[in-house]
Order: structure tokens, then C-alpha cells, then sequence
């Protein structure tokens, strides 16, 4: 505890013009490890949240860590506070495989989501380009009827992860030990969080070396007969894919809920990655029969993304 008090005192001198004042979270039963938190990480380019930094037990500034970026951070560790009761488990999952010494050593940024922005924080902005202009006329004219009112600039996607890069990626590397190469700095996320991982390591390949896309919403709104949204992802992909000699892909589906309209993806996403050179190295694409679109469906298999990620 005296170790992780001095890391926050620093943390607090390093940035001190910008007010960063990180605390401990209290204990809790579902937690493995320490969760670092900020309750309102400053930033001029969206809307400040909570960001939550976890860190394994044994920390320690003779080591050095991966790091990885994941959305909806307040999901990820502990269903005490979670809005539906479940959570990824990730400090569980991440614990087990390094103490089986599985997988490099690695600490998690949790960036937590504002529920009202988190669609237009998560919404690959570069993507709106690749929907035929009428297509992307009669989208918006559909939204004024149900009085969205969205236009191109209410999408904050490039902006938000603007924010990771430059605002809190050097947050981390200036105050925890980490590894700071693109080789080491990995993304995340599921749904929507999906969408923005995958588009996170194709807008920032000198960044990112590796993006973890569960249950990706390849959709991007609601699923219906002949959406015009997939393809532009689908185009976006096909024109930014970065070289597969330094980057991995994990995407993966389940078959149920909202998942059940995510398979009839599964041969296009992988053809698109064939065709720029990946092969099993570097790419998976993963269909779990019978798994649900929910925090308790991917817990189960989240040690596969950090071990096709960090294994050793």
C-alpha cells in the first residue's frame, strides 16, 4: 500500500497543472489487484469521465507493463457497481494467466463511458465517408423525424480517441511503469467498443499494435434488412487495414441476442483481412455458438484475445 500511495504522490506532482488527483479505490470482494482511479481525467477534446488504471498484485517498478486501452471501463472489473450486475472479470482473467506466467505482464486503462455520448464517442467518425451521400442524407433526415437532430459533427469518435493518444496515453507512460512502444499498447472493447478498437488501431498504427474487438457491432445502429452501415465499415476497413508484419486483429461473435445478427459478417470481415495478408498469426475471427451480447458472455472468453495478444 505504501508503494501505491508514492506512485499516486507522484502522479499527482507529474501533472499537477492539470489537477490529476488519483485515488485508491476501496477494496472490494470482486476485485483482484488495485484500481487506480480518476474521477474526471481533464481533456480539452471531449467530455471529461472517470478513467480506471488496474494494476496487478505485485506491481512493481521492477517491472515493467503492457498496456492495454479497453471502453466501458466501468464494466470491466467489478459487478458490485456495474448497472447490470455483471463484469468482464478482467483483473480475474488477467491475474490467472500471468501467474501462470502465460501472458507479459500487463496493466488495463479502464476509460469509462457517459451513457447519453457513448454511441457518438464510440461511432468510427471516418467511416460517415464511405456511406453512398443519400444514403447518408436520408440517415440524417430519419434522425430530425425522431428529433436526434445528428449531422456530421455530432459524431466524436475521431476526437475521442485523440484523447487516448494524446492526453492520456503520456498520462500513463509518465506515471506507471509501462512499456511504451506501439508493440506493447494494445486496445479494446466490446460492441460498439468493438467498432472504436478496430478503428483505433487503423487511425493510430504507430500507437497500437493490437485491437481486441468482441462482439463488434457491425451494424453500427439497429440491425435491419439491407444496412447500408456494415459496407461502409467494410470500405473504411479495406482502404486503412495497417501491414500485418506488426499488428493483430482479434474480432470475435456469439449467436444469440443481439450477437445473432453479427454471423452473416464473419466471411467478409475475414476475406478483408486475407486479401491484406493476414493469416492465423495475426488475425481470428471467432464464433462462440450460444453466447449472448453481455458482460457474463465475455468473461468467459477474454483470456483468449490476452493470449493471442501477450502470450509468451
Amino acid at each position: 500500500m505504501k508503494k501505491l500511495l508514492f506512485i499516486l504522490f507522484l502522479s499527482t506532482l507529474t501533472f499537477a497543472q492539470v489537477k490529476i488527483k488519483p485515488r485508491i479505490l476501496p477494496k472490494s470482494d470482486k476485485v483482484k489487484g488495485n484500481i487506480i482511479r480518476i474521477d474526471s481525467f481533464p481533456t480539452k477534446l471531449i467530455k471529461p469521465r472517470a478513467v480506471d488504471i488496474w494494476i496487478p498484485i505485485g506491481y512493481s517498478n521492477k517491472k515493467k507493463y503492457n498496456v492495454i486501452y479497453m471502453h466501458d471501463g466501468q464494466n470491466l472489473f467489478d459487478s458490485n457497481t456495474t448497472w447490470n450486475k455483471q463484469e468482464w472479470m478482467a483483473d480475474e482473467t488477467a491475474i490467472k494467466l500471468m501467474d501462470q506466467e502465460e501472458v507479459e505482464n500487463f496493466i488495463i486503462v479502464g476509460i469509462h463511458n457517459i451513457p447519453d455520448l457513448r454511441f457518438f464517442d464510440l461511432y468510427p467518425k471516418k467511416t460517415i465517408n464511405y456511406l453512398p451521400k443519400k444514403v447518408k442524407d436520408s440517415l440524417f433526415e430519419d434522425s430530425k423525424k425522431k428529433k436526434l437532430n445528428i449531422t456530421d459533427n455530432s459524431f466524436k469518435g475521431d476526437d475521442y480517441l485523440k484523447f487516448i493518444v494524446t492526453e492520456l496515453k503520456p498520462y500513463i507512460d509518465a506515471n506507471f511503469f509501462t512499456l511504451k512502444e506501439a508493440e506493447n499498447t494494445f486496445v479494446g472493447g466490446s460492441s460498439m467498443g468493438g467498432l472504436m478498437s478496430m478503428y483505433a488501431i487503423c487511425e493510430y498504427p504507430s500507437i497500437f499494435s493490437g485491437a481486441i474487438c468482441i462482439s463488434t457491432h457491425w451494424p453500427g445502429l439497429y440491425p435491419e434488412e439491407k444496412n447500408p452501415i456494415p459496407s461502409s465499415f467494410f470500405n473504411y476497413l479495406k482502404a486503412n487495414i495497417p501491414s500485418s508484419t506488426n499488428h493483430k486483429f482479434y474480432f470475435d461473435f456469439g449467436t444469440e441476442t443481439l450477437d445473432q445478427h453479427y454471423p452473416q459478417y464473419e466471411e467478409t470481415v475475414n476475406q478483408l483481412f486475407l486479401e491484406k495478408g493476414y493469416n492465423n498469426t495475426h488475425f481470428k475471427n471467432l464464433r462462440f455458438e450460444g453466447e449472448n451480447h453481455s458482460e457474463a458472455s465475455w468473461q468467459k472468453r477474454f483470456d483468449i484475445p490476452l493470449l493471442f495478444m501477450l502470450g509468451k
